[in-house]
């Protein structure tokens, strides 16, 4: 499948206050969740990966060194005020691709790094799309630690809403243009949402719907064997 010329930035610095842990540190096939997902953005061949992750975590900044020492295209970018929200971090992280030598860039894959059932076929087929947007499409779960399984039902008790967003593949010169408007938690969203129809496509992936903020979510992705049972630091 044809990519186009792209660097990821990869939102890590939530403080997991639900959780009661950091996700980034959650064990997935025995390693970080954090390198987990770094090492699918790889597979995208970007030009450069920017990884968000919190100030004053030196456990997070660990996990993530011997990766960034091994690939050079890697940077981590520390935000100090993540309780704002995400639309800071993306900030900074559009911040440091500017930083760089971005000349060859002409779009941004942007993703989290709690859907525990993302892989790279997924960011692959977001990459390929033309559109100056093309997000994610899934369905946000009620309470999806209850057992139930995304394939068995689409009542409405089950499903809150329809969601579109990460990850998502942006072209880079309208990022740039939109950083200045990114503040609070749900600044790129809004923006998006802006853009006529026709500039924006999504892929659905059900999947994606399984994040991890709270520790019954936790507790059903271990017992899926979705993530490891026991974590790694």
């Amino acid at each position: 499948m044809m990519t186009q010329n792209h660097a990821t930035i990869i939102l890590a610095s939530g403080l997991s206050q639900r959780l009661g842990q950091a996700k980034q540190l959650l064990s997935k096939d025995g390693e970080p969740l954090i390198c987990y997902m770094t090492k699918i953005a790889l597979v995208t061949q970007p030009q450069a990966i920017i990884i968000v992750i919190p100030e004053d975590n030196p456990l997070i900044a660990s996990a993530i060194t011997e990766l960034a020492t091994q690939h050079s295209i890697i940077h981590t970018v520390t935000n100090p005020t993540p309780e704002t929200g995400m639309a800071h971090s993306l900030y900074l992280g559009i911040e440091a691709l500017v930083n760089l030598d971005d000349s060859l860039i002409n779009r941004v894959l942007i993703m989290g790094i709690d859907q525990v059932l993302l892989d790279e076929e997924h960011l692959l087929t977001l990459l390929a799309g033309a559109q100056i947007v093309v997000a994610s499409s899934y369905s946000s779960l009620g309470n999806w630690s209850n057992g139930q399984d995304l394939d068995e039902t689409t009542a409405t008790e089950t499903f809150k809403k329809d969601v579109v967003g990460l990850p998502l593949s942006i072209d880079y010169e309208l990022l740039k243009r939109w950083q200045v408007s990114l503040t609070g938690d749900k600044g790129l969203r809004h923006l998006i949402r802006g853009l006529p129809v026709i500039q924006i496509s999504s892929v659905d992936n059900h999947q994606l719907s399984y994040d991890i903020d709270t520790p019954e979510q936790l507790a059903h992705a271990r017992a899926q064997r979705w993530l490891d049972r026991v974590d790694l630091i």
